[in-house]
Parts: structure tokens; C-alpha cells; sequence
């Protein structure tokens, strides 16, 4: 038996401890957590690592619109590359294999695969995008954008549209990925800059989608397939019509290989009184009567110029037998930043000796057109055969100055790019398919379409007085958001108008600047009817004169909510008028789009208020 128990104990194996389960699961979690921390101490490096990349591109963007301001395209091309090589760092980090494991993660996962979807868009705009167009705006000169005696030189231009409409559609993808990512289960250090990279990027997206359609439609609308004829329309913001002034000076401006050059010109009284009237829309024309089409200078009595343009284009082919490619209008603020760059025009011709003696200067500027024209002309001469010769000869130089080359170009864009922002110079394309594109800028000046924002308002203002007094007119119009109402959203359009002429205005000013009374307006007071278009579906509820309701003329037009109220003042005074419009359905910021008059825009459209809610 003990040889047995001896043989038995020599062949077992030596005796090992038995481990605890609980020390077993110790030594796992143990081992978990020093990964952990391993994991969340290599995310922490690439987070950082992450956060630094997109901080200096964000300053080197800053530096970037520096140099394309000041027309630097060298070290604009530097810039963009020091920002490719931050935006592929960024992307590559987000790329870790652990980065993407950790966006599986149940909560913390959306805030990773967040930050990976900013990386990735930044290097997308910076590659797809920022590196082509700046390489095309190498290669554009400025000068050679400027219209000179031979013509644009549109190939580059039309060269960098291919470029252009690649880097919008880049910008537009990456901008329509951000948007889709739920922010609500982000973390607010993710969220906030989420929100403000989808901000700026739908910015850029729209500027580089404008710029895009551009550069494929400006050559072609220049002439550099065939030669466009345009009717030109010199606005008169001395008598409101909605869409800015009275029609006064009209011009064939011909687009021959981007060489302008004005090649008959007329007035709106030569065209004289249409016999049919022209055929008008229903809604516009319970608003607006139908003076819009039988008489040129009442064309835009309607905001719609589309509809404005329409009718000049068939004006101007019945009575002349001519039917032009399109419309631009024009008013002599935006000519006076067109002169602010290529420089004073000298007045010549036959017709300026008709009007010597009179005291209008022979040399404009972009100092002194504006009054010269809006008001000096009417004050000194009161024969409305010499005003039409002084604006033909003005209209003539202008144009000239412009498609001689003068100037600076660079500032000419500016200039035109102004102009444009202040809706004072408009743009209709009798072709379908340019029209299309056209319409979806403000450019077109429609009041309904692609154009329009959402929770857009819009103020226009008719001149009834049948004078040149709107030059003293002095207005502001602000948007008050009230209290919301039965679930909808209420916004009050006020507006302010201060009569600023002379008090003894009836007989110191010419008979022809007061209208004499000849449409029952007393000389020296102005009459205008408002008309207020509030967004689609709403409703106009209300209209209150100096606080007091009052009764206005309701209408309906493109679906949208109009009220319609004329006001009279006297030297001196000041009147308010309120709109409210209630059953607003859209949840957003509201902007309102005003008549572009004498005033500054800046000066005229006021920041919203918020009224206090009880």
C-alpha cells in the first residue's frame, strides 16, 4: 500500500493554487480599463490633435479672404495649401482605426463620427473647391473683365466655369452631409460648431453656385455666341414707381462680343399711350390698374419685374417694330458707383446746346450725378423735352466711359456687385431657360419664386403725386415681431415716412417738382400709396395710421397676403403706418425687401425688433 501511495504521489503533478473567480474578473476588468484609458488617452491626442487643425484653418481662411480682397492671387495659392495640408491632417486623424471605433460607441459615437464628417467636408471644400478656384483666379486679369473699345475678352471666363461649378457642387455635397447629422445627440462642444461650419458653408455654397451660374450665362447674355440687343431703363427714384422710379431715359444697349454700346435712345414719353392696352394678370391688375399697360413710365407699378419687363419689351416692339433680347433697369444711384470707378464723364453733343444757360454741370461724378439728375434737373429746367435730352447725353457718357475701358475694374465690379445688393439694377431675360437661372437671384427682382426667403416681406412705394417730390421723401421701415397668435407667428411692417422739403415748398419749388395740384395733390405735399406684400399664406389683418386702425384695400398676389394704403404728407410731416400680418406658418428669421429710393439702404431698412409678450 505505500509503495502504491508512493508510486501514486510520485506521478501527480505538483499542486497548484486555485484562483478565485472574483480575482479573475478583478484582473479583467484591470486589463479592460488600462485599455480603456489607453483607447480614451489615443483619442484625447487625436482630438486635440483634430481641434488645433481645424483652429488654423479657420485663421488661415481669414487670411485667404484678405488676399483675394486685395486681388493677391499668389499668396492666395499659398494660403490655400498651408490649409490642404491642415484639413488632410485633420481627416487623417479622424480616419484612426480606434476614431472609428469609438463612433460605433452607443453615446459618445455620434459626437466622434460628428467631428470625422467636419474633417472630411473641410478637406473636401479645401481640395475640390478652394485649390481649383484659386488656381482660376490666377489666371483671370481683372482689367481684361472691363469692357474696352474692342470688346470683353469672355474666354477666361468662360474657361473658369467649368472650375467654378465643380468647386460649388463640392461645397453643396459637403454642406448637404453636415446637415444631416441629428445635432440633437451631439454634445454641445460638438453641436455649436457643427451649427456654425453648416452656416458658413451654405454661405459659400450659394455664393460659389451664383458664381457659378455667371460665369456660363454672362459671356453668352455678352453677346460671345451672337449679338444681344437689351432695352435699358433708367429708373427715376425723384417719382417712386415700385421697383424704384418712374421709366424715364430708355436706350438700346447692344452686347456684341462684350462691346456695349448704346445704339438708340428714347424716353418713355415717346412711346406714347398703348391702344390695345396690354394684356395684364388679374391680381396685378386689381392692384396695380391697369395703367401698367397702356403707359411706359407706369410699367413698374408692379414690384414684379418680371412682369415690368415683360411689358416694356412689347412697349418698345410696337412702337418702334424692334423686339429686344431682355431688360435691364438702372437707377442714377447705381450709375454714380458705376462713375465712382471709371471716372468723371464730360457732357458733349448736340442737343447740350439746347440747354445752355441753364447752370447743370457739364462734368459728372459720382459725387454730384445723383442730385444733378434726381433733382437739379427738374429744378432748372421745366421743359420735359431738355430734361430728356440731359439724360440721353448723361446715359450716353456713361455707357461710353464704361465700354471705353476707363476706370478701375476691379472697383467697376464692386460697384455693378452694389448695385445689384440694392435691387437697383435688375436684370429680365426674354429666353425661358436663361430667365430660369436669372430668376433664382434678386437680381431678377421677382416677388415670388426661388428667389424669395422664406418669411420674406416687402414694401414698395407708388408715387401719386404725379411730381418729382419723392426726393425729399425720407423713410425707414422696420419688422416687429409680435406675440405670437393661436399658434402662428405675427410680424407688424411699419413704416415711416417724413415729408423733408421746404415749408413754403408750393411756391419756392418749380411747378414741375410739386406737380401744381394738377392730380388734386396741393403743391408741396406728396401722396403714396404703400403697398405692403407680407409671405406666402399669411394673412394681412390689420392696418394702423399714426397708432389709429384704419381701412386699407386687401389683395392677394402670387399667393402672397398685400395691403395697400395711400398716405398724404404735407412739408414737414411725419406719418407711420402698420401692417400686421398674422397666420404666418414660417418659423423663421424674417427679412424684408424695400423700393430702392434716394436714401442709402442702410439708412431706410431698420433691424427688427421683438415686441414684449404679456
Amino acid at each position: 500500500m505505500q509503495l502504491q501511495n508512493s508510486n501514486s504521489a510520485a506521478t501527480e503533478p505538483p499542486s497548484r493554487k486555485r484562483v478565485s473567480p472574483l480575482v479573475r474578473v478583478a484582473v479583467a476588468v484591470t486589463m479592460i480599463g488600462v485599455l480603456a484609458l489607453g483607447w480614451a488617452g489615443w483619442l484625447g491626442i487625436k482630438a486635440n490633435a483634430i481641434n488645433n487643425d481645424l483652429k488654423e484653418l479657420a485663421s488661415l481662411a481669414e487670411i485667404l479672404k484678405a488676399e483675394i480682397a486685395s486681388s493677391d492671387s499668389g499668396d492666395a495659392s499659398q494660403t490655400v495649401i498651408k490649409m490642404r495640408k491642415h484639413t488632410v491632417a485633420a481627416r487623417d486623424a479622424a480616419s484612426d482605426p480606434l476614431w472609428t471605433l469609438a463612433s460605433g460607441l452607443p453615446w459618445a459615437g455620434p459626437n466622434f463620427s460628428a467631428v470625422a464628417e467636419v474633417a472630411r467636408a473641410a478637406d473636401d471644400v479645401v481640395g475640390l473647391a478652394l485649390e481649383p478656384l484659386t488656381s482660376v483666379y490666377g489666371s483671370l486679369d481683372w482689367s481684361a473683365l472691363l469692357p474696352g473699345i474692342s470688346g470683353t475678352d469672355l474666354e477666361p471666363l468662360q474657361a473658369a466655369a467649368p472650375s467654378v461649378s465643380s468647386a460649388a457642387y463640392a461645397v453643396r455635397a459637403s454642406s448637404d452631409r453636415l446637415t444631416q447629422i441629428d445635432t440633437a445627440r451631439l454634445l454641445p462642444q460638438v453641436a455649436d460648431p457643427l451649427s456654425q461650419a453648416v452656416e458658413q458653408l451654405q454661405e459659400v455654397s450659394g455664393a460659389l453656385t451664383a458664381a457659378a451660374d455667371a460665369s456660363r450665362l454672362t459671356p453668352v447674355m455678352l453677346g460671345a455666341e451672337e449679338s444681344r440687343d437689351y432695352l435699358l431703363v433708367i429708373q427715376n427714384n425723384a417719382e417712386s414707381r415700385a421697383s424704384g422710379g418712374i421709366p424715364g431715359a430708355l436706350a438700346v444697349l447692344r452686347a456684341d462680343s462684350g462691346k456695349l454700346t448704346l445704339v438708340e435712345q428714347a424716353s418713355a414719353g415717346d412711346v406714347g399711350v398703348m391702344s390695345p392696352v396690354l394684356g395684364l394678370e388679374t391680381e396685378q391688375q386689381q392692384i396695380f390698374s391697369s395703367r401698367m399697360g397702356k403707359f411706359m413710365q407706369d410699367i413698374n407699378l408692379t414690384p414684379d419685374f418680371p412682369t415690368a419687363a415683360g411689358s416694356a419689351q412689347a412697349m418698345w416692339e410696337r412702337k418702334f417694330g424692334q423686339r429686344v433680347h431682355g431688360v435691364i433697369s438702372i437707377d442714377p444711384i447705381a450709375l454714380s458707383y458705376i462713375l465712382a470707378a471709371t471716372g468723371p464723364v464730360k457732357l458733349e453733343g448736340p442737343e447740350l446746346s439746347v440747354i445752355e444757360g441753364f447752370g447743370l454741370p457739364t462734368d459728372l461724378t459720382g459725387q454730384n450725378l445723383v442730385n444733378t439728375l434726381l433733382s437739379d434737373v427738374y429744378s432748372k429746367i421745366d421743359r420735359p423735352d431738355m430734361q430728356d435730352a440731359y439724360f440721353a447725353a448723361v446715359a450716353r457718357e456713361v455707357f461710353a466711359a464704361l465700354s471705353g475701358g476707363r476706370g478701375d475694374a476691379k472697383g467697376l465690379v464692386e460697384g455693378i456687385a452694389r448695385g445689384t445688393q440694392e435691387g437697383r439694377i435688375l436684370v429680365w431675360s426674354s429666353d425661358a431657360a436663361e430667365q430660369a437661372v436669372i430668376a433664382e437671384y434678386p437680381v431678377s427682382g421677382s416677388v415670388s419664386g426661388p428667389s424669395i426667403s422664406p418669411a420674406q416681406f416687402g414694401v414698395y412705394f407708388n408715387d401719386g403725386t404725379g411730381a418729382k417730390m419723392d426726393y425729399y421723401i425720407k423713410r425707414t421701415v422696420q419688422l416687429i415681431k409680435e406675440c405670437p397668435k393661436d399658434g402662428y407667428e405675427q410680424t407688424t411692417v411699419r413704416v415711416t415716412s417724413a415729408n423733408t422739403a421746404p415749408a413754403d415748398a408750393a411756391t419756392s419749388l418749380p411747378a414741375y417738382v410739386t406737380g401744381d395740384g394738377v392730380f388734386g395733390v396741393p403743391p408741396g405735399s406728396v401722396q403714396t400709396n404703400i403697398v405692403a406684400y407680407g409671405p406666402v399664406q399669411a394673412q394681412v389683418e390689420t392696418a394702423k395710421l399714426d397708432g389709429q386702425k384704419t381701412e386699407f384695400a386687401p389683395y392677394f398676389h402670387a399667393n402672397r397676403p398685400v395691403g395697400v394704403l395711400a398716405i398724404r404728407l404735407a412739408p414737414g410731416e411725419i406719418k407711420a403706418v402698420d401692417f400686421t400680418f398674422g397666420k404666418i406658418v414660417q418659423h423663421t428669421e424674417p427679412n424684408v425687401v424695400v423700393t430702392p429710393t434716394v436714401q442709402d439702404v442702410k439708412d431706410v431698412t431698420l433691424a427688427t425688433e421683438t415686441a414684449p409678450c404679456r
